[in-house]
C-alpha cells in the first residue's frame, strides 16, 4: 500500500481528478494540479535521474575506510524476476541481484581469506541467499567460504539477523549493495553495531540524452519508485533510531 501511495503514477492521477473535480481558481485545485505535474515530471528520465542522483549521491565512498581491512563480505539481495524452480535457477535472480553478487565475487578474489555472507529470504521457498550461494560457488567461490542468512525480508532486517547467526560476522566488514541502496543498507548496518565499508555495485543514474530524455516512460517511473522508496526509506531507519523525547 505504501509504495502506491509514494508512486508518481498515483500522484499525477490522484492530481489530475482534483483538477477536474475541484472548485476553480481553489486553493486545493492549485495544489492538485501541482501534484499533477510533480508526478508527471518524476515518470520523465529527467525527473527520475534527478532523484536518483540525489539519493546515490550520499553513497559511502569504501576508498576512505581506514585501515584494518575487513574479513567478511556481505552481499545484500535486490530481489528475485520470478518464483525459482529451485535453488539452481539462478535465472530467477533480478539483474540488480546478479550485479551485487558479481561485485561480492570480485571482492572475494582480492581478498580470498574473507567469509562471503549472502543476505536475503524471498516471496517464494527458496531464499535469494540460496540462490546467490549456487551462483557464487559456479564461479569459484569456496561453499565453506559461504554462509546464508535467509530470513530477511529488509535491509533492517538483514544487519540484525546476520548479528544473531551462529557464525556472526566480526563488527568491520565489506558491504555490497547498489549506489542507489547504499546510504540506507549503510545507516542500518550502523545502527546494528556494524562498521561497514560500502562497496557498490553498480550506479542507477543517467545523464540527460536526447528528447526522450523529457518525456515520460515506463522505465523512469520504476526508476522514480526505487528512489522515492530508498528516501522514504532511509527516512524511516531515521526514526527508528532517534531518541525519544
Amino acid at each position: 500500500m505504501i509504495d502506491f501511495v509514494l508512486s508518481p503514477l498515483t500522484w499525477l492521477l490522484a492530481g489530475l481528478a482534483g483538477v477536474l473535480w475541484l472548485r476553480r481558481r481553489s486553493l486545493a485545485r492549485r495544489l492538485a494540479a501541482a501534484l499533477a505535474l510533480a508526478g508527471l515530471t518524476a515518470m520523465t528520465p529527467l525527473g527520475a535521474n534527478a532523484l536518483v542522483g540525489l539519493v546515490e549521491s550520499r553513497a559511502p565512498d569504501a576508498s576512505g575506510c581506514a585501515a584494518p581491512e575487513p574479513s567478511a563480505i556481505v552481499v545484500l539481495g535486490a530481489g528475485l524476476d520470478h518464483a525459482p524452480r529451485d535453488a539452481d535457477d539462478v535465472g530467477a535472480l533480478s539483474a540488480t541481484s546478479v550485479r551485487r553478487l558479481l561485485a561480492g565475487v570480485d571482492l572475494y578474489r582480492r581478498h580470498p581469506q574473507a567469509r562471503v555472507y549472502l543476505a536475503g529470504a524471498s516471496l517464494f521457498d527458496t531464499p535469494e541467499s540460496a540462490l546467490y550461494e549456487r551462483l557464487a560457488v559456479r564461479l569459484g567461490v569456496p561453499a565453506e567460504a559461504i554462509t546464508l542468512e535467509r530470513a530477511s525480508t529488509t535491509t533492517w532486517e538483514n544487519a540484525r539477523n546476520l548479528k544473531a547467526l551462529p557464525l556472526p560476522p566480526p563488527p568491520r566488514i565489506w558491504l555490497v549493495t547498489s549506489a542507489l541502496h547504499a546510504a540506507r543498507a549503510d545507516f542500518a548496518f550502523r545502527a546494528a553495531g556494524f562498521e561497514p565499508c560500502t562497496v557498490v555495485s553498480d550506479r542507477s543514474y543517467l545523464p540527460p540524452g536526447d528528447l526522450a530524455y523529457f518525456l515520460p516512460r515506463t522505465s523512469a517511473l520504476r526508476k522514480a519508485d526505487a528512489a522515492i522508496h530508498e528516501i522514504v526509506g532511509y527516512l524511516a531507519y531515521r526514526w527508528r533510531v532517534a531518541p525519544s523525547s
